[in-house]
């Protein structure tokens, strides 16, 4: 009889293959995910704030190159790197003053199944399309993140391209550029992840006398790794890991904002308030220890609602009474259109046709859109006049 070990190992390779064959099906035929989006002048012009007439004239003088276009001369529509082009010719740039910090947003909760890397993603594609520099940061061992992105953590990510030879025991990085990754958006470079990254829980959990002291280490030290290499980026986002360890409370200390996704059940209402709680006790004994907590917005997100369900009405109402403005006012609508994406190993936003009937697709799209839209605004006041008592607000009214 086979040990149950052994079972478990086999388990564990025999979904790592489908996984990679998943992924292979996925991104035919380079086995290396593309990005197929077009834009055609009347959304181009909206994206830059402008008017299509601009945009004509600055092709015409010779400012802008001509869109591709088909052998019966239909224009194909502009790639993201040709808006990325046209924001920096027209002046339409949404991107932060070198005064300004980058918004370092750790999208988080303890709750597991919440829709956490989902959002996390989704914005990310979301604030590419505006045209800001993103980096999405993979905290998480799970690395769904990652695999979103059209890595295979098991095959395509080895532990010296995480976060792991920054954080260890025995560091071999001294700074975050080595673990940067391009991804198919030109504005988007992540840090990926695998499950040796949580290796690093191990080791901090064995440290002995000298834990308190390294773990402060490993929180400073990744407060600073992202501060520097921030630098080119107007957008870090954060997805650490559902659970209070140490790479989380690194996570919790070095952003500036917070987002915390949860479902629109009565189970996840009760965990993320035990969350909050958590979260404000654990501030406490970061600030006592000497750490610097500031976010400069809190917000949570009810995510996976579905508004015909009498239930999702009444948790949400609940959720309003209770959190007041610190929740978004839209909730992010449970669709067909996201997990169908997701089984491609994509967001709704790279998908360059509706997958299912182009009104859901259509409504999805428009929902998201509303959502990240919200988080956009809150991005921009950071920027501009920051947000006083966002934290104080969330954690009181839980």
């Amino acid at each position: 009889m086979t040990a149950i070990p052994d079972e478990i190992a086999t388990l564990a390779h025999a979904g790592e293959q489908m996984i990679e064959r998943l992924r292979k099906r996925a991104f035919l035929p380079d086995v290396r995910k593309a990005l197929n989006l077009r834009f055609g002048i009347a959304e181009a012009a909206q994206l830059l704030g402008c008017s299509t007439n601009r945009i004509r004239m600055a092709e015409d003088d010779g400012r802008l190159p001509l869109p591709g276009q088909t052998e019966t001369g239909r224009r194909l529509g502009y790639t993201i790197e040709e808006l990325q082009t046209m924001r920096t010719v027209l002046g339409a740039s949404p991107a932060r003053s070198e005064t300004d910090s980058p918004a370092v947003i750790a999208v988080q909760n303890f709750k597991g199944g919440v829709g956490k890397s989902t959002v996390t993603v989704h914005l990310a594609h979301y604030c590419a399309i505006q045209g800001y520099r993103v980096l999405v940061v993979d905290c998480d061992s799970q690395a769904t993140t990652t695999t979103l992105f059209g890595f295979n953590p098991h095959f395509n990510i080895s532990r010296h391209e995480t976060l792991y030879p920054y954080l260890s025991i025995e560091p071999t990085q001294t700074d975050l550029n080595y673990a940067v990754k391009s991804t198919p958006w030109p504005n988007i470079d992540l840090i990926p992840s695998n499950l040796e990254l949580f290796d690093v829980e191990y080791e901090l959990a064995a440290t002995g006398g000298d834990g308190q002291s390294i773990l402060a280490t490993r929180f400073r030290k990744l407060k600073q790794g992202l501060a520097d290499i921030g630098r080119n980026y107007d957008i870090i986002l954060l997805d650490p890991p559902p659970a209070l360890g140490t790479i989380s409370l690194a996570v919790m200390q070095s952003a500036n904002a917070l987002l915390v996704p949860l479902a629109a059940t009565i189970p996840d209402f009760c965990s993320t308030v035990q969350f909050l709680s958590m979260m404000d006790q654990v501030i406490e004994q970061l600030t006592s220890a000497g750490f610097s907590i500031d976010y400069q917005f809190v917000r949570l997100v009810c995510s996976k609602f579905t508004s015909n369900d009498p239930a999702h009405a009444m948790v949400r109402e609940i959720m309003t009474k209770t959190f007041g403005s610190a929740l978004l006012p839209t909730p992010i609508l449970e669709s067909a259109e996201i997990s169908h994406a997701a089984i491609r190993m994509m967001s709704v936003y790279e998908l360059d046709k509706a997958i299912g009937s182009a009104k859901t697709h259509k409504r999805c799209r428009a929902n998201l859109d509303e959502v990240m839209s919200q988080v956009e605004v809150l991005i921009k006041e950071m920027w501009g006049r920051p947000a006083v008592g966002d934290l104080s607000l969330a954690l009181s009214q839980a």
